[in-house]
């Protein structure tokens, strides 16, 4: 099982990227989310992966967050939605977008993605609900913050002796305030905070 791959960008379309490591190069199926964020990224990028293996294809499907390929999973976990249909859904929304219409159990917005019915976007929402979880950690007030960059964060405070409530608190607030704040940044101003 792979867990990521790091090469160049040999091919780029908005529903696979080739990524070309060490001469060999590894066609992946992505959504537009991920298409996006390549677009904006240098030669060498990291695309974490998902491998489905079928009896007539081995298939690559990408994603440049790691919550993104959570949420892929858990998408494909539900009965009657396969790989592409879990790819047009992170084609639709963003993972943030997604995870709010799950957890307010909002049908439409589901029904709304090609390809998917009312049975199955009831279906998504009564499986993945619980698995869902709206907190700090994930979504930041609906901030467009990378969750890693706020774990990375949390978790070298946590390391420098502060609690990890004192931490998410300081945190909270800065990457409310600024939501394209670096590790560094955000650890350097936190300590400054306690």
């Amino acid at each position: 099982m792979y867990d990521y791959i790091k090469g160049n960008v040999a091919e780029l379309t908005p529903t696979y990227v080739v990524l070309d490591n060490h001469g060999v190069g590894y066609m992946i199926n992505i959504s537009l989310n991920s298409f996006n964020a390549l677009q904006h990224q240098e030669d060498v990028v990291k695309v974490y992966v998902y491998e489905a293996i079928r009896e007539d294809a081995h298939l690559l499907y990408g994603f440049t967050e790691r919550r993104e390929r959570e949420l892929f999973l858990l998408l494909i976990s539900v009965s009657g939605v396969g790989a592409n249909t879990a790819r047009m859904i992170l084609s639709s929304l963003t993972p943030s977008d997604l995870e709010q219409t799950i957890a307010s159990e909002n049908v439409g917005i589901l029904k709304s993605v090609k390809g998917i019915g009312a049975k199955t976007a009831e279906r998504i929402i009564v499986d993945l609900k619980d698995k869902i979880k709206l907190s700090t950690d994930t979504l930041l007030d609906k901030s467009q913050v990378t969750s890693e960059v706020f774990d990375e964060a949390m978790s070298a405070l946590v390391m420098l002796g502060f609690t990890k409530q004192m931490s998410q608190k300081a945190l909270k607030k800065l990457f409310t305030a600024e939501p394209t704040i670096t590790v560094e940044q955000a650890i350097k101003k936190a300590l400054k905070m306690m």
